[in-house]
């Protein structure tokens, strides 16, 4: 049996281990070794060899097929721009505007440790590939990375953010956001500071379902503490990636998400008037780290 063979009996053993891993059970950096021993190039190479073999798995060409799809949501990609305040688009040889796509990543998890966390890297890069986005072009956080994951990250020629946004980032161009088993705050968070139609359209994201999360919350609850993600679930297309058996616990319940145009533009003017910023004051057990929480 392969190393990525017996990786996989052993993220099967854990059964939603790496869900709560990477939701309550986070620990600040702080609490973690800050000297850690970790071979660089081993791991760089861990990962690409992890990435080589599932990009052969029949799974993936159907994540591929579907992710092609879904990311051809916004008219930015057809040139189509009805706001000139955001970045003019490069222009490609022919003098069409070329697609200037970026990609998101937070809560990917310890991956220098974690089975599931490396199988979700090994993810994005093929997702980087499929879509031609540039590594640098990549922006990845989690507050967890030691230094010597960010320096892996790095090594790949992914861009390692410095900040802890808690997932407030606007998207001023065709963006990708990709959360594997995050907290409900994190994409709540994504949506209030894009909560507008322009800025909707503009992103797609990677990650669970809102509808399962919705289906797994007590529904007065949600409503009040994730209120942007109980308003997009009438005007966002969610559709579900295949997932084997054998990789459910690391890629189960996961989505493309998009928002289109003709869909936010059918919603009353007032739902976009002053956005309010989550404080989520009644939820004890949050599932992210917040910026105050790594002082």
């Amino acid at each position: 049996m392969t190393d990525f063979g017996k990786e996989w009996q052993l993220a099967g053993r854990r059964k939603d281990a790496a869900r709560k891993s990477k939701t309550r059970k986070r620990s600040p950096p702080s609490a973690r070794c800050q000297e850690e021993d970790l071979d660089i190039e081993k791991t760089v190479k861990r990962i690409k060899d992890t990435t080589s073999e599932l990009g052969c798995e029949e799974f993936w060409q159907k994540w591929k097929e579907q992710i092609l799809v879904a990311s051809s949501f916004s008219g930015f990609f057809e040139g189509e721009r009805t706001d000139h305040s955001f970045e003019e688009p490069e222009r490609c040889q022919e003098g069409r505007p070329c697609q200037q796509l970026e990609c998101v990543c937070y809560g990917l998890g310890s991956f220098s440790s974690c089975p599931s966390a490396r199988f979700q890297l090994a993810m994005l890069l093929l997702l980087l590939d499929a879509r031609q986005i540039p590594l640098k072009n990549c922006l990845v956080f989690d507050p967890i990375f030691s230094n010597g994951e960010k320096m892996v990250l790095k090594k790949l020629g992914l861009n390692v953010l410095s900040e802890n946004e808690e997932g407030k980032r606007l998207a001023t161009k065709p963006t990708i956001f990709y959360l594997m088993h995050c907290g409900k705050a994190l994409y709540n968070n994504i949506l209030w500071k894009n909560w507008s139609t322009k800025c909707l359209s503009l992103i797609m994201i990677i990650g669970n379902g809102f509808t399962g999360m919705k289906d797994r919350s007590i529904d007065r609850e949600f409503q009040r503490d994730y209120s942007y993600m109980n308003q997009a679930l009438d005007v966002c297309e969610e559709k579900q990636l295949p997932c084997p058996t054998r990789f459910i616990d690391v890629f189960g319940d996961t989505a493309t998400i998009t928002f289109p145009l003709g869909n936010l533009s059918k919603l009353p003017q007032s739902t976009w008037v002053e956005p309010q910023e989550p404080e989520y004051q009644h939820c004890p057990d949050l599932e992210i780290i917040l910026k105050k929480s790594q002082m």
